[in-house]
């Protein structure tokens, strides 16, 4: 850093509007659609998104004081507006907001960071354009990372990465960037130098603009930089090129996914967020920069590229990918794609053909709303009394029924039994079910006939925590829940062929359908779905009894036949069969591939399947032994590990079946100092002596049953 000691050229560059200031200057809906960026804050959980979301609300001048996510005038951060997220210190629901940086309009959704929510991430990432991924500088790629990344390739999403934490003990940006190279494997490379680090972390430097920038006074809200010409030299080879020719060339492999910027700060002691915000504007697309296509089901779902260009005459086309209960009714937030959207205008919702009226059109701040006339292609509003799913697509009236592609929705892996403390409370009970299942397609509750209980699955045991406590809290049900039950699955290990006859005769017309076939298995990359492929010739079997005999077999396959869990990762292939004239109908068919499915399933090496996660734990090094000695007890697979600054962290892959209960044995073996997280990672067979026994208990409880 010496080299910074003889520049002498001091200018104000970031002069942040005055925080006393009472009120924010909304922007305004009507911009040219290049002046729009809508970006996702995406991390880790604790990485800091939320304390930087704050931050850039804080600097654009959207809210007049900045407050922290555990801070001490128990006001919390803006983006966490409910009291669950408040008193824990976590984003639970992806909030969204808009702010305005040198007359460009950013949308914005912060998203959580704990894997139990992914499914909001998700969903914001599948309608953002660009994401801004937060990594610790001293954590580094961790295990939601690699979630995240995942996520953003699946929808192909333009990233730049932000270090934060550098204030941090330990805080190592390179080691950073490497990790991002080796684990993420991204092109990624740091435009940004830091001034000191740890404690001494004064500001940065910027690559690119050849400064240096000091982040000075009590809020960090001037940033002073100095400038000398020949600092460029330091960084630069060829000194012909152009500032503006580096950023284009950023800009371009950045959108081609190619190249990942790495910018660097401190969001909790406020330094980097303004040349963070330049990032966005410079680097990340516009809407019009991205191909976002429809679906034309009229047309063998062809491909519809969406035109965003606000001086477009095309119909408007929008997503509803999220949705709350608000004060005044269901609160649907929508990405438009094209078109635009006006208040008291009418749309149609592609999925049940409803004509609807837009009686209230919103946009966001957190949990405030400002209310517009209309919006329009690239931005991200909401609207008020209209009836609808998450992934449902609306259109313009007399619009084509195109329909945006769906979001990725994870298979939830735990499930626990739910009731109401007080039997009175089963209508406010049942209005939370049903609120809660309409907002999150990862929370799913089924009623269980056998035990007569109500069932909830989800993606953790935070997960069904958090919607129990909501229960408790919003609907003023207090609820009782039961020990949390794995999602075990069945599958087979080899082909096996099926012939079965269903014949019943009982006066009059009889029943009758044979189905002749195999069952295959999916293979490793399948072992969550279940195919159906009908391969018969001729007339055998009527072509209208198909989809009775497709049924009967998914019907066995929601209830599972040695284990009672769910059948998954086979294909059953329809070869042929017969029919009767007279006996044949649905009913059946529809018995037959229940009976087939029975027939086959134990002659094709059945298998049970449990949920594997993967697991990051990190603690002081003095109890590593300790904690791989836990990690052996429960089946931990160790897949690597690494150390920073006395700190180890670990990463193994162990059965969710054997996770309960780790996280007091965790505190117990590391005197309260470690933590883990976790994700779902695969499925994968379970031990055969643990086989044996989930048969056996099986066989017992339906002998008892059948004994009643």
């Amino acid at each position: 850093m010496a080299l910074f000691g003889g520049l002498k050229t001091i200018y104000s560059k970031y002069q942040h509007r005055s925080s006393r200031c009472a009120y924010f200057c909304i922007p305004t809906l009507e911009v040219e659609v290049e002046k729009i960026r809508n970006i996702g804050i995406s991390a880790h959980i604790d990485s800091g998104k939320t304390t930087l979301t704050e931050r850039v609300l804080f600097y654009t001048g959207r809210i007049g004081q900045m407050h922290e996510v555990r801070g001490k005038d128990n006001v919390g951060a803006t983006m966490d507006f409910m009291d669950l997220e408040r008193q824990r210190g976590i984003t639970i629901q992806s909030a969204a907001t808009y702010t305005s940086w040198k007359e460009t309009n950013i949308n914005i959704i912060d998203t959580p960071g704990h894997v139990d929510f992914t499914m909001e991430v998700e969903r914001a990432l599948r309608v953002l354009d660009s994401a801004v991924l937060v990594l610790c500088g001293v954590g580094g790629v961790q295990s939601q990372t690699l979630t995240v990344d995942r996520q953003m390739k699946r929808y192909e999403v333009p990233c730049l990465a932000f270090i934060n934490k550098l204030d941090r003990m330990g805080a190592n940006p390179e080691r950073v960037v490497l990790q991002i190279r080796s684990k993420l494997r991204h092109n990624a490379a740091l435009i940004h130098l830091p001034i000191g680090l740890e404690s001494d972390f004064k500001g940065i430097i910027d690559i690119i603009s050849r400064k240096a920038i000091y982040f000075e006074g009590a809020l960090g809200n001037k940033a002073v930089a100095n400038v000398d010409d020949e600092l460029g030299e330091k960084f630069l080879e060829d000194a012909d090129l152009s500032k503006e020719d580096i950023i284009a060339a950023i800009r371009r492999c950045t959108l081609k996914k190619t190249f990942t910027p790495v910018l660097l700060g401190s969001a909790l002691k406020n330094k980097g967020v303004q040349p963070l915000l330049d990032g966005v504007l410079a680097y990340l697309p516009n809407p019009s920069e991205v191909e976002n296509f429809a679906l034309d089901p009229e047309d063998n779902e062809q491909k519809i590229l969406m035109n965003p260009s606000r001086s477009s005459a095309q119909p408007f086309v929008g997503l509803a990918f999220k949705l709350e209960a608000g004060r005044f009714g269901q609160l649907t937030y929508i990405r438009i794609y094209q078109g635009q959207l006006k208040r008291g205008g009418f749309i149609v919702n592609v999925r049940t053909g409803k004509r609807l009226k837009v009686p209230r059109l919103v946009r966001m701040h957190s949990n405030e709303m400002e209310d517009v006339q209309e919006a329009y292609a690239g931005d991200i509003c909401a609207l008020f009394g209209v009836d609808c799913f998450s992934g449902d697509t609306f259109v313009a009236e007399s619009s084509r029924s195109l329909s945006m592609e769906s979001m990725f929705v994870p298979e939830p892996v735990i499930s626990l039994s739910i009731k109401p403390t007080n039997k009175n409370d089963i209508g406010q009970f049942s209005k939370a079910i049903h609120r809660f299942t309409k907002e999150d397609p990862t929370f799913k509750v089924h009623f269980d006939d056998e035990s007569k209980e109500t069932i909830i699955s989800g993606m953790g045991e935070l997960h069904l925590d958090i919607y129990a406590e909501r229960i408790r809290t919003e609907y003023n049900c207090p609820c009782e829940t039961g020990k949390p039950k794995v999602a075990f699955r069945e599958t087979i290990g080899s082909i096996a062929q099926f012939d079965y006859l269903h014949k019943k005769q009982s006066g009059g017309a009889g029943q009758f359908g044979r189905v002749i076939g195999e069952i295959q298995p999916l293979g490793e990359d399948k072992l969550t779905s279940v195919e159906f492929s009908d391969e018969t010739v001729g007339m055998n079997i009527p072509k209208n009894f198909i989809p009775a005999i497709e049924k009967g077999f998914r019907d066995i396959c929601e209830t599972g036949i040695i284990s009672g869990h769910k059948i998954n990762g086979v294909k059953i292939v329809l070869k042929d069969g017969t029919s009767h004239a007279v006996d044949s109908s649905e009913l059946a068919f529809r018995l037959a591939g229940k009976g087939a499915m029975r027939q086959v399933f134990p002659k094709a090496n059945p298998i049970i399947l449990e949920p594997v996660m993967l697991v990051e734990i990190s603690a002081p090094e003095e109890y590593r032994g300790a904690v791989l000695t836990s990690m052996s007890r429960r089946r931990g697979v160790i897949t690597g590990s690494d150390s920073v600054e006395g700190y180890f962290y670990l990463f193994a892959e162990v059965p969710l079946n054997d996770m309960f209960g780790y996280a007091t044995e965790l505190r117990s073996a590391t005197q309260g100092k470690g933590e883990f997280v976790m994700e779902y990672q695969k499925y994968a067979p379970v031990t055969p002596q643990l086989q044996d026994t989930l048969v056996k208990q099986f066989e017992e409880e339906r002998l008892r049953k059948l004994k009643k």
